[in-house]
């Protein structure tokens, strides 16, 4: 896994979402290594169900190990993204 990994939970009708992915793929162009999976909530109901999630977009943070650091529903801007990395980072 790299140092941090962003999961952004979607759906196809979601407006919100199309700003939550924008704002993650720049924070992975910024950081070195990270990388992005995003998920439709639709396809994998059961993932997202098993991870609690309630609405679209939701983004989660996870570092190194595996362990999120960081859950935001709603679209995060480029900044909180990059913060809630820095978590990551420090985990």
């Amino acid at each position: 896994m790299s140092a941090v990994q962003f999961e952004i939970f979607t759906s196809a009708f979601c407006g919100p979402c199309h700003h939550a992915r924008a704002a993650v793929t720049e924070a992975v162009r910024l950081i070195p290594g990270a990388t992005m999976v995003e998920h439709d909530v639709v396809h994998e109901a059961h993932l997202a169900e098993s991870l609690d999630i309630r609405s679209t977009p939701t983004v989660l943070v996870r570092g190194a190990d595996g362990a999120e650091v960081f859950r935001a529903a709603g679209a995060p801007t480029v900044p909180q993204v990059l913060a809630a990395a820095g978590r990551a980072l420090d985990a």
